[in-house]
């Protein structure tokens, strides 16, 4: 067996991580659509050649595909392994939610790559397509019951053979999608980006030679899981748990628990799921898969020190229940994924914020808010406009949550406004900080943010939503208060209308005069409010991030006409509130 100094250790952990981050780069540098170019909703990284675990991910990919990745390479090789195994010059490709992937707008490109006639490891390519067939543009279909109603389902098939792209293959993508000219870009940006990390990777073991690379693949992977059980160690041993829930599924109108027993003992972990809800009706399900990936990316948010690889995970247990809305199976909706995991996230947050009170962090906006318009443009050309939006992150131990940001499961950026509006034909009325929505605490959480969206002169368009939060708002901890809910209305200036179901609307119809308005959540609050200093409180005020009266209600600190603070006032609120 081969053993690693220190040094070269560290320095083929950068060289493999350069491989898996050029790979991002080259997506995002080529992609056509925005999400993808742009927020960079995309990942790639090098997988075991046995088990499809992740060895390596790239340091700007969504943490969420790293996660769920390891489960598409594995499918991938159960698919080989039917066919014979793998074999060079090939390359798979599916969009599978319920094995390995997330929803289906998410292509997973994954390829062997051979070493002396003998497989080495998997690389694999994850991007966001545009439109993949199904009710509505974009796919985000708030009113789905089935996948079908979602898009096309591709299970692994070959895409490559001996280096040839399957025209059969592409052609039935094209098909299925009001973009193909779109998706066809991007599949050829995946494709070009896993052509340069084979070509990396062959170059770095050239230089160093299989059994230094394999070692240092290992001793990586080993360490991560040796860091992961320090961590679970230093937590006070016992039984912690915690619910949140969704506001509704947009078919039926009832909340959906998410529930976590968390089991600390020794250097181990058990996460248990069971208790929460039943799959439910409408696109808010995902996969045993997924539910597995998303708290790996808590888990790396708690333990920032430990290693990006698979190992992270080998001293945790998952009990996922079978047929629950955390455990979903074909043909189960999945379209509003990114909504439950972000639940899932929070359910961890909430545990570890009991046995670790110190180092918890207060929820984040925890919505995604998937919105998308489409229409005709002239000489009969279909546009789709897709974006997520972003919010305020909880406030910590350390610091205030960070005003409109992104959300934990992704290093993804918010589209620019100005993107947007140069693609399709769009006009944002408003892009601005949401006052009081941070919770208040002793450090606040961060503001959401508030969109207007109109449409360019003589354009008509559909406008469909899928979001959350608008009726159990993000959660302060430590005595900190919840953050503001999300809304969402639409119309015109004088004649605004909110859906019923919150932050679920399909099929709005967008004319002259009408816009869409999204409120985003902020974090919630840490810490007690009244332990905020008064003069961090007129800051606040004068920055915009919180109303005079909130600091009032919030707070109790009053204000000075000309925004200082009235300090025999405040001394009386605050020993009035003891």
């Amino acid at each position: 067996m081969t053993v690693l100094d220190p040094v070269t250790l560290a320095v083929l952990k950068g060289r493999l991580e350069q491989i898996a981050d050029e790979m991002d780069a080259t997506l995002a540098r080529s992609a056509f659509n925005p999400i993808i170019a742009e927020a960079r909703d995309l990942s790639h990284g090098l997988y075991h050649a046995e088990t499809g675990e992740t060895l390596v991910q790239g340091t700007a990919g969504l943490p969420i595909f790293v996660g769920a990745t390891a489960f598409a390479v594995k499918a991938v090789i159960e698919a080989c392994a039917k066919e014979g195994g793998p074999r060079e010059g090939e390359t798979w490709i599916f969009n599978d939610p319920y094995d390995g992937g997330t929803h289906l707008n998410d292509f997973r490109l994954v390829r062997p790559v051979f070493r002396k006639g003998t497989l080495f490891c998997w690389i694999a390519s994850v991007g966001h397509w545009l439109d993949i067939g199904g009710n509505v543009p974009g796919g985000y279909n708030p009113r789905a019951t089935d996948s079908h109603q979602e898009g096309v389902r591709i299970p692994p098939v070959r895409l490559m053979r001996d280096g040839v792209v399957d025209g059969a293959i592409t052609a039935i993508l094209a098909a299925n999608s009001r973009v193909a000219q779109s998706n066809w870009g991007d599949l050829n940006g995946q494709i070009n980006a896993l052509d340069l990390g084979e070509k990396r990777l062959a170059a770095l073991l050239d230089e160093y030679g299989e059994q230094t690379i394999a070692a240092a693949l290992d001793a990586l992977t080993q360490r991560a899981a040796s860091l992961m059980r320090a961590e679970i160690a230093a937590l006070p041993d016992g039984v912690y748990e915690a619910e949140d829930f969704l506001d509704n599924d947009g078919i039926v109108d009832t909340p959906l628990p998410i529930r976590l027993r968390m089991t600390i003992a020794g250097e181990t972990m058990a996460l248990d799921f069971t208790g929460s809800a039943d799959g439910c009706a409408g696109p808010l399900n995902i996969s045993r898969a997924t539910t597995i990936a998303c708290c790996y990316v808590a888990l790396k948010h708690l333990f920032p020190e430990v290693p990006s690889n698979g190992g992270c995970l080998h001293p945790i247990t998952f009990t996922v229940p079978d047929g629950s809305i955390l455990g979903a199976s074909a043909p189960k909706p999945v379209g509003g994924y990114t909504e439950t995991i972000l639940r899932v996230i929070d359910t961890v947050f909430r545990c570890f914020a009991q046995g670790a009170p110190d180092r918890a962090t207060a929820a984040p906006f925890g919505t995604i808010n998937a919105l998308s318009i489409s229409g005709w443009r002239g000489a009969g050309h279909r546009w789709v406009m897709f974006c997520f939006f972003g919010g305020g992150l909880g406030g910590n131990p350390e610091t205030d949550g960070l005003n409109h940001g992104n959300n934990p499961i992704s290093t993804a950026t918010i589209p620019p406004m100005e993107i947007l509006e140069a693609a399709y034909p769009v006009a944002f009325r408003q892009w601005a900080l949401r006052p009081d929505s941070g919770g208040p605490g002793l450090h606040r959480g961060g503001c959401g943010a508030i969109y207007e969206i109109g449409l360019r002169e003589g354009i008509t368009a559909e406008a469909f939503l899928l979001g959350e939060r608008g009726r159990f708002p993000p959660f302060g901890t430590n005595g900190g208060g919840h953050a503001a809910p999300n809304r969402f209305s639409h119309g015109r200036a004088d004649d605004r209308h909110e859906p019923p179901m919150t932050s679920k609307a399909f099929g709005i119809a967008l004319g002259p005069g009408e816009t869409v308005r999204l409120e985003t959540p902020g974090g919630g609050g840490w810490g007690d409010p009244r332990a905020r200093t008064p003069e961090a409180v007129a800051r606040d005020v004068r920055c915009g991030y919180v109303s005079a009266e909130a600091a009032r209600r919030d707070y109790a600190v009053a204000l000075l006409p000309d925004g200082s603070v009235d300090a025999a006032a405040t001394a009386a609120l605050r020993g009035a509130g003891r």
